[in-house]
């Protein structure tokens, strides 16, 4: 297990669900993965449980201050960044009053919400393009989501901003490109898969599994995903396989986006 062996990569948002899995994921197959997040004593349970390829520190990425201390850890600790995964996101339902839908939507809570998932890969690739470009080699791993693609309704400040994180990774993938920097920048776009930011939306008991049901029912495999599945995407565009790839994004939903749920039976 070793593609990603002796490479230096940087995770935001890493204390759990798809973070977590991907720093999990990358740990395994030997590189050296810095864990951050806002939740220091979860970031750290996390980072403790793996060998000492591992470092955990603070970072809120809508803090360019953040940014900076952290990058000049790596820098100085490590002398180089090979892979960052802009991970760290937020629905907002937890976060912030709202409401979300587009009439009566609550600009605070949009600002909240686009300052966490679209300022804060916006300035994870402003920092990760300025020590990467050093070595003339690099991948950064942007999370969208299926919601950057289609409109949601309720959630108008999660839909937005995602769809800014599918578009800026297209707009770094040619930059990076055009500035001959050998920079690789991809987006991963992530549909109904089992997180804890399902929680709000869930419940407990029975109310959750019936949900998780009516859910599944609609995704053409048949199942939600797990963080596991985001994390093997990522893995790829980590990795050196990838290396011809850039400005892509890659679906890891199950089908969800593949066509319509209204598409005519064969058998009619």
């Amino acid at each position: 297990m070793s593609r990603l062996i002796n490479k230096i990569a940087l995770v935001t948002g890493a204390a759990q669900g798809i973070g977590r899995a991907i720093a999990e994921r990358f740990h395994a197959e030997g590189a050296v993965v810095i864990v951050t997040d806002i939740n220091d004593p979860v970031g750290m349970r996390v980072t403790e449980q793996f060998s000492e390829r591992a470092a955990y520190h603070h970072l809120d990425v809508r803090q360019e201050s953040n940014w900076q201390k952290v990058f000049e850890i790596v820098e100085h600790g490590y002398g180089r960044l090979d892979v960052l995964v802009n991970n760290a996101g937020i629905s907002g339902f937890i976060q912030t009053p709202g409401p979300h839908n587009p009439e009566d939507m609550d600009l605070a809570s949009w600002h909240h919400v686009h300052a966490v998932n679209s300022d804060g890969v916006a300035l994870g690739c402003k920092y990760a393009i300025r020590l990467m470009k050093k070595h003339r080699n690099g991948s950064i791993v942007n999370i969208s989501s299926r919601a950057g693609i289609v409109g949601i309704p309720h959630m108008v400040a999660y839909a937005a901003s995602k769809a800014a994180v599918r578009n800026h990774t297209k707009s770094v993938a040619l930059y990076c490109a055009e500035m001959r920097y050998n920079i690789r920048c991809n987006s991963i776009h992530p549909g109904a898969i089992l997180t804890p930011m399902w929680d709000p939306m869930f419940g407990e008991g029975e109310q959750r599994e019936k949900m998780m049901r009516e859910i599944s029912s609609q995704v053409p495999l048949g199942r939600m995903g797990t963080p596991l599945d985001v994390a093997n995407a990522a893995l790829y565009f980590a990795s050196d396989e990838s290396t011809y790839v850039t400005g892509s994004e890659l679906h890891i939903d199950g089908g969800i986006l593949a066509g319509s749920e209204a598409a005519p039976s064969d058998r009619s």
